[in-house]
This record gives structure tokens, C-alpha cells and sequence, in this order.
């Protein structure tokens, strides 16, 4: 029998079959398989099953996944966590305030997900908390962003502000809800279909962070065809499978020009007639964006 990977609690997963929802566990072999890493099973994975009882499932085998999402392991250096598989898109929930989501994560998000292929969006979520000087910056920051391609909304669920929109985005879809703590995530999933009673919290005045409220990715069937998966507050993204001449494939803006660099193992970093470098120097390529790729060169990267 076969089925969808709809929770996972570590050691246990819950499989949804057209049997219906039966409790399964990992046979130690896949926990070998990849050395780096941490779970052998993630949300989404499509897996074959063999049953012990009636009601509890060997995990015998897993089909091919066609993407995942990765994070860095929070226990284990050296090792990433599969957050979810099988995705049609990601969409991304990020704040300009309480809390502020960096710049540089939203890029490191959209690059992992441009490596395997997965559309993205990005939510800017809380706009009624804005000032006329906040608005103008997302303004500024949605603009940059949707002139490389993406697609950008903004939303509050205090004053409704894009939730409709918010809502067409998920339809027919298996859509992976990502963001870190405290942006409203759960708020906004909870507006998909109330029952969910996703938990939610409020934000420390001490640290103006969110407190995590999701321990283990899940995924909810909002309606037939229609899937969120909500995963745990991500602090940190990392890549395990980009190397540093391939970064560049993954930001859009700089795609269409890598072949017009004088080198063909260009970083864009200190080398002469650099194309990205010269896009940057006149405004075609944001600055804020190509920081960000510098960065993940230097910090993510590097030998």
C-alpha cells in the first residue's frame, strides 16, 4: 500500500492511504541511507507501506522525491533537516516589523528553493503595524523582488488586508508555509480553514521575537486537492548541495548574464569584466540582492 507522509513526530509518522490515515515507523535501513541527513522521512514523502497490526505500518520503502526543502539540523553540525518534500510551491511569510525577517533570509529561502526548482512567494504579512515610513520601505522592497520574477502580497489578519488573496494562492496546490517565529504564520493558515485552530503566540517584549509554536512539520488538507504544509519556525537555512560556482544559477537576476562574464568560473566577486559586478555598479541588479549573494558565498560557502 501506498501513501502520503502527513506528520511527523520524529519517530513515528502519520501516512494518509485511500485506506485511510494508519500510524507508521521507519525500518532502521533508511537511517542509514543519507549520512547527512537527520530524518530519513519527511512531510510529503510518498513511501510504501507493510503492516505489523491493523493499525500500525512498517515504512518500507520511499519513492522518488521530485524537491524538498532543507534546513540546517539544530543539534547535529555538519547535517541538514528535510522540512518537506513533493511541494508544488513555498510560499514565505516575513514581517518589516515585530519581528523584522532580514533581507538575507528571505534570499537564502528563495535560493533553496530555485535549486530544486519550486516556485515561490513571498507573504509581507503584518502591514497594519506599518507607518507611513514602513510602508514606503515594502513598497520598495516588494518592487525589487517582483521585478526578478516574484510573486509578492501583502496581508494582515488583524484588518484583513489580503487575505482573499492570500487564500487563491493554495488551491489544487501542495503549497510548504514557511516563515521564522513570530510573523504570524499559524495566524495566517488558520484564516485557510478555521478548524486547523492552528497554535499561535504573542511576541516577547524582552527579545521583539516570536515564540515557536510548531514542533513538527504537518500537513492539513484544507480542501479536496488542496494541502499547507506548516513547518517549524526556521532560524537557519543552509545548502548542502550548491556549490559556490552554481550559487549564481540560483538568483534569476543574475542568471541571464552569467554568460557574458570574461571568465567562465566567475564568482562576481573580485574578478575583472564581471557582468553581475557591472549590473550591480548600474542599478540593474539590486544591491541588497547581490550583499546577500556575497554573504552566502562567504558564510554558507566557503572551503
Amino acid at each position: 500500500m501506498e501513501g502520503r507522509v502527513i506528520k511527523s513526530t520524529g519517530l513515528w509518522y502519520e501516512v494518509k492511504t485511500n485506506e485511510g490515515i494508519f500510524q507508521a515507523r521507519v525500518r532502521g535501513k533508511f537511517r542509514l541511507d543519507e549520512k547527512k541527513v537527520t530524518n530519513p522521512i519527511a512531510v510529503g514523502d510518498i513511501v510504501s507501506l507493510s503492516f505489523e497490526s491493523d493499525n500500525v505500518a512498517n515504512i518500507d520503502k520511499i519513492q522518488h522525491r521530485k524537491n524538498y526543502i532543507i534546513r540546517k539540523a539544530t543539534k547535529k553540525r555538519g547535517f541538514h533537516h528535510i522540512i518537506a518534500s513533493n511541494l508544488d510551491q513555498a510560499v514565505l511569510i516575513a514581517s518589516l516589523k515585530k519581528p523584522v525577517t532580514s533581507l538575507g533570509f528571505i534570499d537564502r529561502f528563495l535560493v533553496t528553493a530555485e535549486s530544486y526548482g519550486i516556485p515561490s512567494v513571498i507573504i509581507f504579512n503584518k502591514t497594519d503595524l506599518l507607518d507611513q515610513k514602513g510602508a514606503k520601505k515594502l513598497e520598495n522592497v516588494q518592487q525589487m523582488y517582483e521585478d526578478i520574477g516574484y510573486k509578492t502580497l501583502k496581508t494582515s489578519v488583524t484588518s484583513g488586508i489580503g487575505i482573499s488573496e492570500f487564500h487563491a494562492l493554495f488551491d489544487k496546490n501542495i503549497t510548504l508555509v514557511a516563515g521564522n517565529s513570530g510573523v504570524g504564520k499559524s495566524s495566517l493558515i488558520n484564516t485557510l480553514n478555521p478548524v486547523l485552530d492552528l497554535a499561535t503566540s504573542e511576541i516577547s517584549s524582552h527579545t521583539n521575537k516570536g515564540q515557536h509554536t510548531t514542533t513538527f512539520a504537518e500537513m492539513h488538507e484544507i480542501k479536496p486537492d488542496t494541502y499547507v504544509i506548516d513547518s517549524p519556525g526556521i532560524k537557519e537555512l543552509g545548502f548542502s548541495e550548491i556549490e559556490k560556482h552554481e550559487l549564481s544559477h540560483f538568483f534569476p537576476e543574475m542568471r541571464e548574464l552569467l554568460g557574458d562574464c570574461k571568465f567562465n568560473n566567475c564568482l562576481h566577486l573580485n574578478e575583472p569584466s564581471c557582468s553581475v559586478k557591472e549590473a550591480v555598479i548600474h542599478g540593474r541588479i539590486s544591491s541588497a540582492r547581490y550583499n546577500s549573494y556575497a554573504a552566502m558565498i562567504e558564510e554558507e560557502l566557503d572551503d
